[in-house]
């Protein structure tokens, strides 16, 4: 079994995306333990806030892990299976309102993107999740809408 842990600042707050990420942990339980840390929401200017959730992020985290980032590689959805499959256990790790700082960036082992299109951190955690999926069915050979 696969464990997953994903590290973000700040609570879930939007209704439709809550629901969602209900969903994708239920039928994720026979595949993964999947792990959300949910981490202190930095307050104030926007580089406060960035200097303190990255500072929460680096204190938290397990090395190695990846990084949601709009400068990342993106890959399809089979390369991320791939990635998945390499390893029983995976740390993500996507960052507040505002990004991370440079140190959380030289941190991690990998930047990952999902899109040029620029998503709300919320949003990230439910297409995380969903890919997640997507990559169990691939590698468990079940058909999921590829």
């Amino acid at each position: 079994m696969y464990r997953i842990r994903i590290y973000y600042p700040g609570k879930t707050k939007a209704k439709f995306i809550k629901d969602g990420i209900s969903h994708y942990l239920k039928i994720l339980k026979p595949f993964a333990k999947i792990e959300f840390i949910e981490l202190k929401e930095g307050h104030g200017e926007a580089k406060k806030v960035i200097e303190e959730e990255s500072k929460n992020i680096l204190n938290v985290v397990k090395l190695p892990f990846i990084l949601l980032h709009r400068a990342g590689t993106m890959i399809d959805s089979l390369e991320f299976a791939e990635l998945i499959r390499e390893k029983s256990s995976h740390d993500f790790v996507i960052g507040g309102v505002y990004g991370v700082n440079e140190y959380v960036i030289k941190a991690a082992s990998a930047l990952l993107s999902f899109s040029k299109l620029t998503f709300t951190h919320e949003m990230c955690r439910l297409l995380l999740l969903e890919q997640i999926y997507r990559s169990m069915t691939i590698i468990s050979g079940k058909k999921y809408h590829y």
